[in-house]
């Protein structure tokens, strides 16, 4: 009797999955975090602690998005529900939150996690779960293992490849001068300066570390000024790049800062130096890979700002607004290309197809099989004004020793209702 009442039960599951979704699709029942009527995807971010400032915005940007999807029929039928956790960009907290948000909230996949020493943290965790690591918040070459992580995939231009464009242009703007290296102590500064130099042709005359728990660099500025480096490189967070330039103005210090674009916001960077900022901000290079907020004209930005006005509350909008959009953008798109019978091992699948062009960045999506990077290239930026602003071509170049070149394709356009389409 066991055995034929096992037998039925099996019977009624096929028949069920048989019947569910649309033309026989639906979501596969086995799949945690997806039913016929949602997805839920979940997320760590620094909405408190030493990286909130600008960071903080990023994931009510992207529930935004989001939110927008799910007004206009969501993603073959389903609804996105986004659950965002607090790490205080601490990575033993990282562990924490993301061992509920897969044990007991049973997410579909990790979206976007923020940081590059809060984010190694969970990568074993991740892959031995089997749970999708999406378009991570960090340019560590650590995302880009697909042999070692399957389901991880970046999103920003690894800190390599940013570092490659901005020891190219100091290279060649500022032959003969001293540059200098302030970095955060782990992968992000790493391999930041590891660009650097590879881009200089040289290493730097002297480099420095920082700690996100010592909210002091005045040791590290004075040695750079007792160098008398003449340009300063910056693999900072906002709050670390703002503490710099205040303390090098405090010491009468004024090299030519060269900033990561994660630490280069100036809506953000203006907050936290307050009235001194036009000055200190005034001719910092950067760069940047999505549209710029500033840029009224680019209907990227003209979509970001409608779903700003009507799904985040009219929040301050910012290249992290931006930031945060462009990265749901892409999950939607990579949630579509996975289409109707949505599955972990079938979004990995949808990933590593590529294919996601049609979305705001500047340069393209590297993703393969055997590539898991993000964006691959940036755009030189200059902050003219309290703003920044585009200067030059875009590049794109490798993590490795290939070359910085222009990359010379135009920039996609939305789509008229502002979603990717269906695959």
């Amino acid at each position: 009797m066991r055995r034929i009442a096992q037998v039925a039960v099996v019977a009624l599951l096929f028949a069920a999955t048989a019947c569910s979704g649309d033309g026989g699709g639906g979501a596969s029942k086995d799949t945690p975090g997806v039913t016929d009527a949602g997805i839920l995807i979940g997320t760590h971010m620094p909405l408190t602690g030493p990286a909130a400032a600008g960071y903080s915005k990023i994931a009510p940007a992207s529930k935004a998005y989001f939110d927008y999807v799910n007004a206009n029929g969501g993603v073959h039928g389903r609804k996105i529900t986004y659950k965002v956790m607090d790490d205080t960009y601490n990575p033993a907290t990282t562990q924490q939150v993301v061992r509920e948000l897969v044990l007991q909230d049973k997410v579909f996949a990790i979206f976007n996690g923020l940081g590059t020493a809060t984010h190694t943290g969970v990568l074993d965790f991740l892959k031995t779960n089997r749970v999708p690591d999406l378009f991570v918040s960090s340019g560590s070459r650590s995302w880009n293992q697909p042999q070692k992580y399957p389901g991880t995939f970046g999103f920003n231009p690894d800190y390599t490849v940013e570092g490659k464009v901005l020891g190219t242009y100091v290279k060649t703007t500022f032959p003969g001068q001293k540059v200098c290296f302030l970095g955060q102590d782990d992968d992000f500064g790493r391999d930041s300066l590891l660009g650097f130099e590879k881009g200089l042709g040289a290493p730097v005359t002297a480099k420095q570390t920082y700690v996100t728990s010592n909210p002091n660099v005045g040791p590290q500025i004075g040695a750079f000024k007792a160098a008398a480096c003449e340009v300063v490189m910056l693999g900072s967070i906002p709050g670390f790049t703002a503490l710099s330039l205040g303390t090098a103005a405090k010491i009468g210090y004024k090299p030519q800062f060269v900033v990561s674009n994660v630490g280069s916001d100036p809506a953000t960077l203006t907050k936290s130096l307050g009235a001194a900022a036009p000055a200190l901000l005034e001719g910092i290079i950067a760069e940047g890979y999505l549209p710029l907020s500033n840029e009224d004209g680019n209907p990227w930005i003209q979509l970001f700002k409608k779903v700003n006005a009507q799904y985040n509350g009219g929040a301050e909008f910012d290249n992290l607004v931006v930031y945060g959009m462009a990265g749901a953008y892409l999950l939607v798109q990579a949630l579509q290309a996975a289409g109707q019978d949505l599955t972990r091992e079938g979004i990995i699948e949808a990933v590593e197809k590529g294919g996601f062009a049609g979305g705001p960045g500047l340069a393209p999506l590297r993703f393969s099989k055997d590539d898991h990077s993000g964006y691959g290239g940036m755009r030189l930026t200059k902050i003219t004004g309290g703003k920044a602003v585009f200067f030059g071509p875009t590049y794109q170049t490798d993590a490795k020793d290939g070359p910085v070149k222009d990359y010379p394709a135009p920039p996609a356009t939305p789509p008229a209702n502002g979603i990717p389409p269906a695959s």
